[in-house]
C-alpha cells in the first residue's frame, strides 16, 4: 500500500497489479508464484491462506483494499492475472465478480500473458478492456488469435519488432525505467507507459 499511496504522491496516472488466488480464495497482490524472493520463504501462495501469507510478509494487501484506493483517488488500474496456476480460470471470476460489486468507476483493464485467461474475461463480460502481454515467445501466435483489444509488450520487444507500433492497437508497454524509451515509447505513440518511477517519467515527457 505505501508504494501505490508513493505513486499517487509521484503523479501517476494510475497503479498496475498483479493478482492471485490464496488457498483460502482471497485475490492477493503478489507476482510470484512463492514467497521465496520477496519474503525468503518458500511457501507457495496457492497452497496458503491469506492470513499465513501475512504472518511471512505483513504488507501483503488484497485486490479489493487496492480497488478502495483507486476509486477514492480516481485513478485508472490495470490487473494482471498470473498464470499458470492449480486453479485455471477462477482467479478471473474472481476479479470480475468483484470489480461488478464494488463498481469502482473508474477505467480497469485486466491483462494476461495467458491467451485463455483473456478468452475467459471476454466470456464473461465481452465489454471489458483487456491487455494480451506478450512475452519472448508465440508473440506471433498471441498476437493473431487473441481477442484482446490491445497489447502488451515490453519495451525492449517493442523495439525489436517495431510493427507492433502499426498495428492500430492500443500498447501498454512495460517496464518502462529508462528515459531513452520513455521517449522512444512517446515519440511511436504508446498509450500506455507502465514505470517503476512515474516522477521521473513525468519529467522526462515533459508532464506538468
Amino acid at each position: 500500500m505505501r508504494a501505490y499511496k508513493g505513486a499517487i504522491d509521484d503523479g501517476a496516472d494510475g497503479f498496475e497489479c498483479d493478482v492471485r488466488t490464496t488457498k483460502d480464495g482471497q485475490l492477493i497482490l503478489w507476482h510470484d508464484a512463492d514467497m521465496k524472493r520477496i519474503a525468503g520463504y518458500s511457501g507457495r501462495i496457492a497452497e496458503m491462506d491469506y492470513m499465513q501469507i501475512r504472518r511471512h510478509y505483513p504488507e501483503a494487501i488484497l485486490l479489493d483494499e487496492l480497488l478502495e484506493l483507486t476509486r477514492d483517488n480516481k485513478k485508472e488500474l490495470a490487473i494482471e492475472t498470473k498464470h499458470p496456476v492449480p486453479t485455471g480460470s477462477l482467479v478471473e471470476k474472481k476479479v470480475m465478480d468483484l470489480i461488478a460489486q464494488e463498481k469502482v468507476g473508474v477505467g480497469i483493464t485486466i491483462m494476461s500473458f495467458s491467451w485463455l485467461a483473456i478468452e475467459n474475461i471476454r466470456k464473461i463480460d465481452s465489454m471489458q478492456a483487456t491487455v494480451a502481454l506478450l512475452g519472448d515467445h508465440l508473440t506471433t501466435l498471441m498476437r493473431r488469435f487473441t481477442s484482446a483489444q490491445y497489447l502488451g509488450p515490453s519495451v525492449g520487444l517493442l523495439r525489436a519488432k517495431p510493427e507492433l507500433i502499426l498495428e492500430h492497437r492500443k500498447l501498454f508497454v512495460w517496464t518502462v525505467d529508462d528515459a531513452d524509451d520513455m521517449r522512444f515509447c512517446s515519440d511511436n505513440g504508446v498509450e500506455v507507459l507502465i514505470t517503476n518511477n512515474p516522477s521521473f517519467a513525468r519529467k522526462v515527457l515533459g508532464y506538468h
